[in-house]
């Protein structure tokens, strides 16, 4: 009797250790595989199926604005004539191209820089800093000066400057 107490001893201690092993390789876990093991804050986002795909191939057009189908608009109306600006025939590129000759032309003027994208001059002439700009306008291009802050230049300079521009440049 005594040698199968001692079988019964070392089958259940196998047993056990069958067991534990078994236990720490996770076998016993039940179903709990790929993202599901991880912590529900860590989880991918699950989309439903029917909201993966459009639900038609043709009701996903973006619609067509209003302001697409309107003309383009014309070119700005030429500013009333004043004392700080005038208008030339011909584009906004060959008016700037004029302009600058005839700046260059003009006795005590420095040129500081020259923005033909934008259309302007900016320049120093007796004792004032402005811009000189030209704008494309219906009638042609607008030649005026403007101040630092962007309204018409009209100190005692810049009106000096511009009509010696108009003088030069207008028929």
């Amino acid at each position: 009797m005594r040698q199968s107490v001692s079988a019964v001893r070392v089958l259940s201690f196998a047993l056990l250790a069958v067991a534990t092993a078994a236990g720490t390789t996770g076998c016993f876990k039940r179903g709990v595989k790929g993202d599901y093991a991880l912590a529900p804050e860590v989880r991918p986002l699950e989309v439903p199926p029917d909201l993966n795909l459009p639900a038609g191939a043709g009701n996903n057009q973006v619609p067509t604005l209003s302001s697409a189908t309107k003309p383009a608009a014309p070119a700005a109306a030429a500013p009333a004539v004043s004392a700080t600006g005038f208008t030339i025939a011909g584009t906004k590129e060959d008016a700037f191209a004029k302009v600058g000759t005839a700046l260059e032309g003009v006795e005590g003027l420095t040129i500081a820089t020259r923005a033909q994208l934008l259309g302007s001059y900016d320049v120093a002439y007796e004792g004032s800093n402005f811009l000189v700009r030209v704008v494309a306008v219906d009638a042609g291009a607008y030649i005026s000066a403007v101040d630092p802050r962007g309204l018409p230049a009209t100190a005692a300079a810049p009106v000096k400057l511009i009509a010696a521009l108009k003088a030069k440049l207008a028929p």
